[in-house]
């Protein structure tokens, strides 16, 4: 996958980052080789981009605007009848973690590299942990369920699946998770 060098020059910078970043890793990545695949001058980066810290968060603002639309038409496409939802949920990660490209969260390698609980790495990871959840909490009760307390357990089977994957490539780690969610769902139809 190479970046698109169309559009503006920001536009050209984020999305080079975008492919960089997640490839190779957020300190792995200097902004030498960023301006240089982007094709824009140094000025015209540092215009947009004060500090490497402004363009990774805006990296991961980015990722966590499109991990949240392609996980809600994803979702949509495999079950359309929102009670089968939930589960799809695993089967869309599934998919994901069979692509040719899959490295992993992006928020989760973020969180690992910047070790600092404080850095705008951090904070934004934070904040797509929360939207993340919210959205598996909207699927959850779009599916009759109490998505406010399911939620967090399956945030975690998700990042679950998606960190187990690096070490074991391919849909089994996502279906394992998928199993989870389902005996997740039993107990709390016994239990209601």
């Amino acid at each position: 996958m190479t970046a698109e060098l169309t559009g503006s020059p920001r536009e050209r910078i984020l999305n080079t980052a975008t492919e960089l970043f997640y490839a190779g890793g957020l300190r792995a990545v200097g902004i030498d080789l960023i301006i240089a695949r982007a094709q824009v001058a140094k000025a015209s980066f540092y215009r947009h981009f004060p500090a490497k810290d402004d363009l990774i968060v805006a990296f991961l603002e980015k990722q966590d605007q499109d991990w949240s639309s392609w996980l809600g038409l994803r979702v949509e496409a495999l079950a359309p009848d929102p009670k089968d939802r939930p589960l799809a949920i695993f089967d869309a990660v599934a998919e994901r973690c069979e692509s040719g490209d899959f490295r992993g969260c992006p928020f989760i390698n973020a969180v690992v590299e910047v070790a600092d609980p404080s850095h705008p790495a951090h904070l934004a990871a934070a904040r797509h942990r929360a939207s993340n959840t919210n959205q598996l909490a909207a699927i959850l009760d779009g599916a009759g369920w109490e998505g406010a307390k399911l939620a967090p357990a399956f945030a975690l089977l998700v990042d679950g699946a998606l960190v187990t994957a690096l070490q074991e490539p391919g849909r089994e780690p996502a279906d394992r998770a998928r199993s989870l969610a389902e005996l997740l769902l039993t107990s709390e139809s016994v239990g209601s």
